[in-house]
């Protein structure tokens, strides 16, 4: 998952990145997340034969928080805000009542808190953050979408092309050529996904357990990590 916004000079952020913007005069503040859509994959292959679909119905009947179960999403380490190549997944709070679809949501939920965490980052580097447009495969079906929108509080606008960067960026060339009028907009919103006010406790609280478990498990985690890469640990403090 990928969270940007076009502005009008260089803001300093050292826990974000950014690239020249789209036109002249301006400027991209990026943050990225190292997985997002690969977690949903992950579940599915190792959760027998069911379908997006069929996953995305269970987490459906699960409540808002997945009944306590939080996880980190770093399990191909991190790159915005945290830069942490050795941060790792952490699933917590897991019973033996979690099911499939706890599971699954709580993934959704994972990845809306890290796109929640990147907008705090945002924020604090001087962006404004004023319009929300959600594009990838991610936003069909509803509940992925409604998730975001709950855990960060924000309105979301859908286009009735979702494919992202590549349709951009056939705009922009258009626009560079001269076959496409300056200030043209193929981005038709076709529908608006509002926060439910109902949810926006219990995802307050579980984010608060999010931004905590990382900095609580970051030793653990770098032990872990210098095991899987065979790096030499004899001697080393855990950072």
């Amino acid at each position: 998952m990928t969270t940007l916004e076009i502005t009008e000079e260089v803001l300093p952020a050292p826990n974000m990145f950014s690239t020249a913007g789209p036109f002249e005069g301006t400027d991209v503040l990026v943050g990225a997340m190292s997985t997002s859509g690969a977690l949903t994959e992950w579940v599915k292959g190792f959760t027998g034969d069911a379908s997006f679909e069929e996953l995305t119905e269970e987490a459906q009947e699960v409540a808002p928080g997945s009944d306590g179960l939080v996880v980190l999403p770093y399990f191909a380490g991190e790159r915005t805000p945290i830069s942490d190549p050795d941060a790792r997944g952490v699933i917590c709070g897991l019973t033996l009542s979690h099911g499939r679809g706890h599971l699954y949501r709580a993934m959704l939920e994972a990845t809306a808190f890290g796109a929640r965490h990147l907008l705090e980052a945002l924020r604090e580097a001087g962006g404004k953050a004023e319009r929300f447009v959600a594009v990838g495969g991610g936003t069909k079906g509803g509940l992925w979408t409604q998730i975001v929108s709950d855990a960060i509080g924000v309105s979301q606008e859908l286009p009735e092309q979702t494919i992202g960067a590549a349709y951009g960026d056939a705009l922009l060339a258009g626009i560079a050529c001269g076959l496409v009028e300056t200030g043209t907009d193929w981005s038709t919103i076709s529908e608006v996904v509002e926060p439910n006010p109902e949810n926006r406790e219990v995802y307050d609280e579980l984010y608060a357990v999010y931004k905590d478990l990382y900095p609580a498990t970051r030793p653990m985690a770098h032990t872990l990590a210098d095991m899987q890469t065979g790096r030499d640990t004899r001697g080393k403090t855990p950072a």
